[in-house]
């Protein structure tokens, strides 16, 4: 299992007149997550294109425990529970200032040869780097 911390401020633009993070945005946060814990491992999206991926999301789940309120400091973690083959499946947890669990999320992601448009296995390295992780 690999876990990633990402802090994150939410935005005025990003609330709606409640005061609360407009739900839609939460699926932003979780690219968010996703970029980050792919740097913290060396690797970006744009490395994974110049090598001819993409990863499209296949799909995605949210569940709302509580709001993000507007200038709160959230804590953004997401978790790969195992080993991609030619799909990834990240988990995420939010938690606000004051440590309360507040969100959760789930999203697929699918491996795609940039040239065949068919799926395929990850870059050699990201298995790599991901295995060293998991041994």
């Amino acid at each position: 299992m690999y876990i990633h911390q990402t802090k994150i401020r939410v935005r005025y633009g990003e609330t709606d007149q409640m005061g609360y993070m407009y739900y839609g945005n939460y699926a932003e946060l979780y690219e968010v997550g996703r970029v980050e814990m792919l740097r913290s491992l060396g690797m970006t999206y744009k490395w994974m294109e110049e090598v001819g991926i993409m990863m499209p999301v296949l799909e995605m789940k949210c569940k709302y425990l509580k709001p993000a309120l507007y200038d709160e400091e959230l804590t953004i973690k997401v978790i790969l529970a195992k080993i991609p083959g030619v799909k990834i499946h990240f988990r995420y947890e939010f938690f606000n200032e004051a440590n309360e669990f507040i969100h959760e999320g789930e999203t697929t992601l699918a491996f795609i040869n940039m040239k065949s448009n068919r799926p395929c296995l990850p870059p050699a390295e990201f298995q790599k780097r991901l295995k060293d992780l998991f041994d």
